[in-house]
């Protein structure tokens, strides 16, 4: 009897673009992921981004990725989306540049993951592992040397997935990172080099 392959073996990878917009659109659900974020949360400035929470949100999302400029990576299993991983320079995360306990560690130019998602059916089997080696692989063939990620340490030890939505170390160390700074006991910066 032949052994059943896992889920993981079976993913493909491609980066978010026009043609692929009705995938993400589909993965991401009315709620845009979660709360009608579009994964804009740390592209906007806070204001802005709870000012267009769904539609607008979704909007800016779509842009990004008509303009083609490729926001992240989805994850697929046959013809279905069922993951998303948002990779992309540093640079264009408003976020990072305001925030004190992200901040640069150094003056490297690095590509940044902000977000994990992976639909409910397919969480803890390893595909955000598996989502994030792609999106280093993707990422270092359009020019990135390293790969930033900023996992969250949940405080408690059972957290709803919403939660989590940065990762967590243990995912980033299977997939190759490592820490590299720490400004905050709870949110380690973990790099990658994809040389």
């Amino acid at each position: 009897m032949r052994k059943e392959e896992k889920t993981v073996d079976r993913l493909k990878f491609h980066w978010a673009t026009p043609s692929r917009w009705k995938d993400l659109e589909k993965l991401f659900g009315e709620r845009g992921a979660c709360g009608g974020c579009w994964c804009m949360v740390w592209r906007l400035s806070s204001k802005d981004w709870q000012a267009g929470k769904g539609a607008a949100n979704k909007r800016a999302l779509q842009r990004l990725v008509s303009k083609g400029e490729r926001p992240g990576v989805l994850a697929y299993l046959g013809k279905e989306a069922i993951a998303w991983c948002a990779i992309a320079p540093r640079s264009e995360y408003s976020y990072l540049a305001r925030s004190r306990v992200l901040r640069a560690i150094d003056d490297e130019p690095v590509w940044s993951i902000s977000c994990l998602f992976v639909l409910k059916p397919y969480r803890r089997q390893g595909v955000s592992v598996a989502l994030l080696q792609a999106a280093v692989e993707l990422a270092k063939k359009r020019g990135a040397k390293i790969v930033e990620a900023y996992p969250s340490l949940p405080k408690m030890e059972k957290i709803p997935d919403t939660f989590v939505w940065t990762g967590v170390p243990s995912a980033f160390k299977k997939a190759g990172f490592s820490e590299a700074a720490r400004h905050s006991p709870t949110r380690p910066i973990m790099r990658r080099r994809s040389d």
